[in-house]
């Protein structure tokens, strides 16, 4: 569980697609979990798992079939706490272009502010700010049809970040982006949760990108079955092959060369972490061969 204080908490959480039907599916089956002020989570699972319908009860998209979601104590099964829980909890979805509205990009990040009722000062001071923390400032009078994936993304992104939510949500932010993009906006999203303070809570189905996080939460059937940091995490094999998850790569190189006797660290979990090992080792091996 979370210990900075628990700024978002599911307690006994379920919840029933077509509820009465004869196909519901109970999506949530006893969720516990909380997400404490500052932390980077990544909820990891295969498809089906819950771990979407799990972040939309986050910002009161979805409420409780049973059991209880508040966020910074307010319940979200109250109507009257919506606004300011919405407000609370900005939510970036795995499409983009689903979330745009503005003709321009500035337009676009405007949006929320304005909604809020704030004076045109304070949306544009908002706006500027938003623009500038996603690297978009230079682009904010280009239409949003014209961007590509990746700035489309940050576009999403500097929009929830406009109306100062507490929580950023973001659903497979990352699965339409190549490779290169996707280390792009998981190295912004570190960064706006360690330099800006912003608590980060992501969806993935890849291993390679919760290994960005500071904890990570398994869900399998609609429950969390394995949660604790990245290299905790990770020393569960076992328990990850059953559900269909892999290893991160640098995690499976690391393993391999510490079996074949490289006095690597143990818990590597990313790039950065193999890399940084690897350059200790060969400059050790220098230094040695030298003498």
């Amino acid at each position: 569980m979370g210990g900075r204080g628990a700024l978002i908490r599911a307690e006994g959480l379920v919840y029933v697609y077509g509820r009465g039907r004869p196909d519901e599916r109970r999506a949530l089956d006893g969720v516990d979990l909380e997400v404490s002020a500052g932390e980077f989570l990544a909820l990891v699972g295969p498809n089906g798992s819950g771990k979407s319908t799990l972040v939309r009860h986050f910002n009161a998209l979805l409420t409780p079939a049973a059991g209880r979601v508040t966020v910074a104590g307010l319940d979200t099964s109250c109507p009257h706490n919506v606004p300011e829980i919405r407000r609370l909890v900005g939510m970036v979805f795995q499409n983009p272009e689903n979330q745009i509205v503005g003709s321009l990009v500035e337009e676009d990040v405007a949006f929320g502010p304005e909604n809020l009722g704030l004076m045109p000062g304070e949306v544009k001071d908002r706006v500027d700010r938003a623009l500038a923390v996603t690297g978009l400032s230079a682009l904010k009078d280009r239409p949003p049809h014209l961007l590509s994936g990746g700035q489309k993304q940050l576009l999403a992104i500097a929009g929830a970040l406009a109306v100062r939510p507490s929580v950023l949500v973001l659903d497979e932010p990352l699965s339409m982006l190549d490779a290169v993009k996707k280390r792009e906006i998981l190295n912004f999203l570190r960064a706006l949760n360690q330099e800006e303070g912003v608590t980060v809570v992501m969806t993935t189905h890849s291993m390679e990108e919760a290994a960005a996080a500071g904890r990570v939460a398994v869900m399998a059937g609609g429950r969390v079955v394995l949660e604790g940091a990245p290299a905790e995490v990770f020393a569960k094999e076992g328990v990850l092959e059953e559900l269909g998850l892999e290893l991160p790569a640098a995690a499976k190189i690391a393993r391999a060369l510490s079996r074949r006797g490289l006095p690597l660290s143990p818990g590597i979990t990313g790039e950065d972490d193999l890399a940084g090992e690897l350059e200790g080792l060969w400059r050790l091996w220098r230094g040695a061969a030298r003498h």
